[in-house]
């Protein structure tokens, strides 16, 4: 069997993230140390999430250095999609549910307008669900079907309905599907990769290129129209209704010019 030479060299798994190394969504300076932290396995690729270290004192700023992060997690007071997590590597990904009950806060990951990621305050009562872009359906023993989805999880006996590229609604606390979202023309879908990461717009339609990658062509809440590979597209409500709260600005790109016209005037209304 090939291995893969990305993780694994001749003397094993690879243990260390050199921080120019790191990726670049994770917004780390370059000189607070030659290393980065490197995320566990787990349910999400290595370049595709966020380890709870990273999180928790990077981001949130609930912890100065790697001892007192340790300290938090091993006080069990992080929960990602609602199982304790102690590991200060766990992977953190695209749609995970951070919850510290100790403050009653909740978290879901997304991205930013500019692909990174951002750890985006929700309600309770949102921190009970989920979106999973299923990856794919298969048939397992005695013909059981079920359905993988992009954070890794198998569920068994999915609606009939449910395809490939669609997104399921998942409670986090049973795993059973709720609702599901087709992926069709007429949906609003978040661009989860490629140069338009982040970005928040109705699905318009799709190209066919047998052999190669198929294009969807998205169009944002502005009118601005742009395409990217069906992989990096991820529905996320039926119509213009998004079945998740957004992070400000609705995912929108504003271009270098309107960008900077938005700066000058804050800057004009604070003086």
């Amino acid at each position: 069997a090939k291995v893969s030479t990305q993780s694994t060299g001749a003397r094993g798994p690879k243990k260390h993230l050199k921080r120019l190394n790191a990726p670049k969504k994770w917004m780390l300076d370059k000189l607070s140390g030659k290393f980065a932290p490197r995320p566990s396995a787990g349910p999400h690729k290595l370049r595709e999430s966020m380890p709870l270290i990273v999180v928790i004192r990077n981001k949130l700023k609930y912890a100065l250095t790697y001892s007192e992060t340790k300290k938090v997690t091993m006080s069990r007071s992080i929960k990602v999609d609602g199982k304790v997590r102690t590991d200060i590597g766990f992977p953190t990904g695209f749609q995970d549910v951070i919850s510290i009950d100790k403050t009653g806060e909740y978290f879901r990951m997304l991205f930013d307008v500019k692909g990174r990621f951002l750890i985006h305050r929700i309600k309770k009562d949102e921190a009970s669900y989920k979106l999973c872009s299923v990856k794919s359906l298969s048939t397992a023993a005695k013909g059981v079907p079920v359905l993988v989805t992009h954070d890794g999880r198998t569920i068994r006996y999915p609606d009939p309905l449910v395809k490939v590229h669609d997104t399921v609604k998942l409670d986090i606390e049973s795993g059973k599907i709720l609702d599901f979202i087709r992926f069709e023309p007429g949906n609003l879908a978040y661009i989860t990769g490629g140069q338009n990461c982040g970005r928040i717009g109705i699905i318009t339609h799709k190209e066919k290129h047998p052999g190669s990658f198929d294009i969807v062509h998205v169009k944002d809440s502005v009118g601005h129209s742009f395409a990217t590979r069906l992989s990096n597209v991820f529905p996320i409500g039926k119509g213009k209704q998004a079945w998740i709260s957004l992070p400000r600005g609705k995912g929108v790109r504003l271009s270098i010019a309107e960008e900077r016209d938005r700066k000058l005037a804050a800057k004009a209304k604070e003086m």
